[in-house]
């Protein structure tokens, strides 16, 4: 299925490319016309940085960040992110003088959970929340309110690719967006036109990557 990928390189660094496939896919919450391979991005040095760079350049001095919460798999995009905005001089308020870069857990029920041990990495912190792929921004939302009930501020949010600009009145900083994919859409499941063609859905994908349903 790799093999019938186009290349979108971001605007303001060429050698980031997202790799697209369209299709009939089904995420979470949406049905979508496109599905986004991110995997180079996430675990490639050179890409990784390269994100973190343009993420980097749309946060000031004046953005406290003290941890960046990295969800769907871009831990490696979060350190260089923290280096770059330690770096560009941005404040954090930790007595380490630090930036901090973790990742959530999950309860088998679904719930955002730190433990004790990692608590002091959130409680009280200026928490960027970094994501792969945001659609709806229900997602975000949910990491939102998980990391507020730990005692974290919420100072930004941040992905690879979002459809939305703002979630809950948080804007949303993003390497790619639907204006470079201009042939990509997302539907709520009820009222997918694709499903309502009898188009049959092509693979299952969230943020590990993609099952293609025989």
């Amino acid at each position: 299925m790799l093999n019938d990928y186009t290349k979108i390189p971001a605007k303001l660094n060429a050698n980031v490319t997202l790799k697209i496939i369209p299709g009939h896919f089904a995420t979470n919450h949406s049905h979508i016309t496109n599905y986004m391979e991110m995997g180079t991005m996430k675990t490639r040095c050179s890409e990784a940085h390269g994100v973190a760079s343009i993420l980097a350049m749309h946060y000031t001095i004046s953005t406290p960040v003290d941890t960046i919460l990295c969800c769907d798999g871009t831990e490696v995009i979060g350190t260089y992110l923290a280096e770059e905005l330690t770096k560009a001089g941005v404040l954090n308020y930790n007595a380490h003088r630090t930036v901090y870069v973790l990742s959530p857990e999950y309860s088998p029920g679904g719930q955002l959970i730190f433990r004790d041990n990692l608590q002091l990495a959130i409680r009280g912190k200026h928490t960027l929340i970094l994501m792969g792929s945001l659609t709806t921004g229900i997602s975000l939302e949910e990491m939102m309110s998980g990391v507020r009930y730990y005692g974290a501020n919420v100072s930004g949010a941040c992905a690879i690719f979002s459809a939305v600009k703002e979630v809950s009145g948080m804007p949303v900083i993003s390497v790619f967006s639907p204006d470079d994919l201009p042939e990509y859409n997302y539907y709520s499941p009820a009222d997918c036109p694709l499903c309502k063609k009898g188009i049959k859905i092509d693979a299952l994908v969230n943020s590990f990557g993609y099952s293609v349903l025989k």
